[in-house]
Order: C-alpha cells, then structure tokens, then sequence
C-alpha cells in the first residue's frame, strides 16, 4: 500500500509521494496506472519527495505516461506545498512565509508559500525558475522555442478559445526534424484586459493540460507579458532581462491539496 496525496497547481494535477524514509521503485508501467483517470487516482504526472544533501529535498517528476520527465513548474509549486505540510523548510523572520530549498530535474530550486488556507487546503506559491540564455530563445516555424527547465515551442494564433490545441499540438509536438526530443507546445493570444492567454500540450501526458508552469513561464519570456491566464487560472511571471539572460525568474500561482489516501 503507498501513501500519497493529490495536489494541483491551476487545474495541472499530481500524486505526491514521501520516499524519504523508505525504498520505492515504481515501474513505468505502475506509474502509468495510478496517473491513469479511469484505472488509477488520475493525475498529469507523478513526483517523488526523497532526501537531498545540502536542500530540503529532492524532486523527481514522471509524467502520466511514466517515463522520467524533465522540469515542472507547477509540479515544484505543488511539491513545495506538499513538503511545507510535512514541516520541512524554515520559516523566513521578515516575511513570515515558509521557504523551501529542493534539487529539481534542471537544478536548485527556491519556493515560497506565499498564502495557505488550511480550512480550505488552497494557497499561493512562488518558485524561482533557472536564468534563460538570450542566445538560446530562437524563432522557430511560425513562432520561438526556449527551455525553461523544459522544452516549450510557443506559437501566437487567433481565437485561442476555440483553437483546437490537441490536434495541432500533437502535430507540432512530433515534428522530428524541427524538435527531435519531442517538445511541448503553447498557443497564445493577448486579451482585452491586457493578459495573455496561454493554452499547451504537454509532451508526455500527450494532451492538454490546464496549465504549464514551465509553458506560462516560456510564453511570459517571449511575450513580455507578465500577466498570464490559462484554462485552470492566473499566473505572474517575473524576470529581469540583462541583454545576456533573463535572471531573477519566479512564477507565481495557486496550489490545491485535492485529498489524500492510499493505493495497492
């Protein structure tokens, strides 16, 4: 029996599980079961909270498939949450808020839990993202493709409301010859009140999510607009452009814990 808890950062959902204090190998093929919505808990993707020298913790993300994934924001967003339920990190003098330190797929990450409603298990959570290379954001087809601890293409189209994300996304996704890797792919669109709309397919879980920590932070970089809206809720992305690198990159956004239980 495995322990785990269910969290989702703006709609993008995972099953957390504590393997500090014992040894759990999961195959490929039962991570893909207990991410699976019919046979399993349902989630995006699965991430594993184990010990680190030198940080809170360690992070390992598996998407929904069960291969070993790279770089997840809201999935750091939400581990972060869940690694502050169990009393780890410190607790900062000046803004009261509890900072966590952990080691991701794409290095060190800093989180901040910024708001946490116990009564309702809903809060606000900060990461800081790595620096991105100027040189290495390049324009691509019909838009730019950047890593921001993950691989994103970032496309602008019209009507993004109705755009069908799956079909093109998918067909983007799989052009071999432009990202061999595979990538993900975010749509954007400006809306009247001045945000950006972002809508992505994500590699791995091989549909549509509702939202991308690593896609709203890719878009954000592109777009320069720091105020993001996706199918699951806001965003605020901030970073300082120096001409050689985008530094000081933080994405802001909402956490949930769904419940926790048990799985055989």
């Amino acid at each position: 029996m495995i322990e785990f808890c269910k969290y989702d950062g703006a709609g993008n959902d995972f099953v957390l599980i504590d393997i500090r204090d014992k040894e759990l190998k999961l195959t490929q093929e039962q991570i893909a079961h207990i991410c699976h919505r019919r046979f399993g808990v349902g989630a995006d993707g699965l991430m594993t909270l184990g010990n680190a020298d030198g940080a809170d913790f360690v992070m390992e993300y598996y998407n929904s498939d069960g291969r070993l994934g790279s770089m997840c924001g809201n999935g750091g967003r939400c581990i972060a949450a869940f690694a502050a339920s169990l009393e780890l990190g410190t607790v900062d003098k000046e803004s009261g808020h509890r900072v966590l330190n952990f080691v991701g797929f794409d290095g060190p990450h800093r989180a901040e839990i910024l708001v946490w409603h116990p009564q309702e298990n809903f809060g606000i959570v900060r990461l800081g993202m790595r620096d991105i290379a100027s040189d290495t954001i390049r324009r691509c087809l019909d838009g730019w493709f950047l890593d921001t601890g993950s691989p994103h293409y970032v496309q602008r189209v019209s009507d993004l409301e109705h755009f069908d994300v799956v079909c093109e996304g998918r067909r983007l996704r799989n052009l071999s010859d432009v990202f061999p890797e595979g990538t993900n792919v975010d749509f954007i669109e400006d809306l009247p009140d001045g945000r950006l709309f972002v809508r992505t397919y994500e590699r791995g879980v091989e549909d549509e999510t509702w939202a991308c920590g690593t896609g709203v932070t890719a878009c954000a970089i592109v777009s320069g607009n720091k105020n993001l809206v996706t199918r699951g809720g806001d965003f605020k992305v901030d970073f300082n452009p120096t001409g050689a690198a985008f530094v000081d990159v933080t994405l802001t956004g909402p956490v949930s814990r769904n419940f926790c239980g048990t799985i055989q």
